[in-house]
């Protein structure tokens, strides 16, 4: 699908008043031929997390449902997009949640119609390769038989493999700031490793370093404004990093920055320590998202 194609999928997106609710938009996807219905999936996977607005997020999990609601339906458009889509990190999207959940909700129903489509679809053979199955799961064997495992498995490591590795131990707190941006407003399609290799400096800093996680959030607050980024920011690493160990810190900071202040809205701490909690409470109980 090229970039015009995709544009205009993502306008009716944003514009249809048929995905304002979950029902609305089942019933208006449903009545959607497979072909359109595969270039809107196509467009939704090239679509940044900073984008996506309710109506995209209402298409997102139509899809999610849809192996497990409408099987047929669901292989259906999995061949299209095998057919049709061009670009091979987008294809790729299939797995693990579309055609696993596809397996494992309705594996007996879709298992032999998959079988004799692969006999002649190379790329259903590739993309099943992709599938991981527990040891004892069934129709792991089924699948094994007719997957292309490594012509998957070379695919998947040249989509993971960064061309600029990040170095975040090397980085100024600037930079960094950068580059969780970077990495979090990507969509899943264009992740590689340096998504996770950003996530697991995260998880150190806040273990061992909590206070440098905090310059990292206000540094953030500098230069980024997208809503959707602001929660994703809220939700991941300031809740995360917010104890009775960094608290005094999160109240100073909280006094003097009124963005971080404001971020505090963004944070669920029901679960917290009630001494904690009361002090979330006094900072940002009234000012809640």
């Amino acid at each position: 699908m090229g970039s015009t194609e995709a544009a205009d999928m993502l306008a009716l997106i944003a514009a249809a008043p048929e995905l304002a609710t979950p029902d609305d938009t089942e019933s208006f996807l449903d009545a959607m031929p497979v072909a359109e219905l595969a270039s809107m999936w196509g467009a939704l996977q090239r679509l940044s997390r900073r984008d996506q607005t309710g109506a995209a997020w209402s298409a997102i999990l139509y899809f999610d449902h849809l192996p497990h609601k409408r099987p047929d339906r669901a292989f259906d458009l999995a061949l299209e997009v095998l057919r049709s889509e061009s670009d091979k990190p987008t294809v790729m999207q299939l797995n693990d949640k579309f055609m696993l959940s596809l397996l494992y909700a309705h594996g007996a129903a879709v298992a032999g119609r998959i079988e004799t489509e692969a006999k002649q679809n190379a790329g259903l053979r590739w993309l099943l390769g992709g599938i991981h199955f527990g040891p004892d799961e069934p129709f792991k064997r089924r699948i094994e038989a007719i997957a292309d495992s490594r012509g998957w498995r070379a695919d998947d490591l040249a989509r993971r493999t960064p061309k600029h590795p990040l170095e975040c131990e090397a980085m100024s707190v600037a930079q960094l700031a950068r580059a969780w941006i970077d990495q979090h407003s990507k969509s899943e399609r264009d992740r590689d490793d340096n998504f996770f290799v950003m996530m697991d400096y995260e998880r150190d800093l806040r273990e061992e370093d909590p206070d440098k996680a905090i310059d990292l959030i206000v540094e953030i607050l500098k230069i980024e404004t997208n809503p959707v980024m602001l929660s994703l920011l809220a939700a991941g690493p300031l809740e995360d990093v917010i104890s009775m160990e960094t608290i005094d810190r999160i109240e100073r900071e909280a006094s003097v920055n009124k963005r971080f202040h404001d971020l505090l809205g963004g944070v669920w701490y029901y679960r917290a320590p009630d001494e904690l909690r009361a002090r979330l409470d006094a900072l940002a109980g009234w000012n809640r998202w």
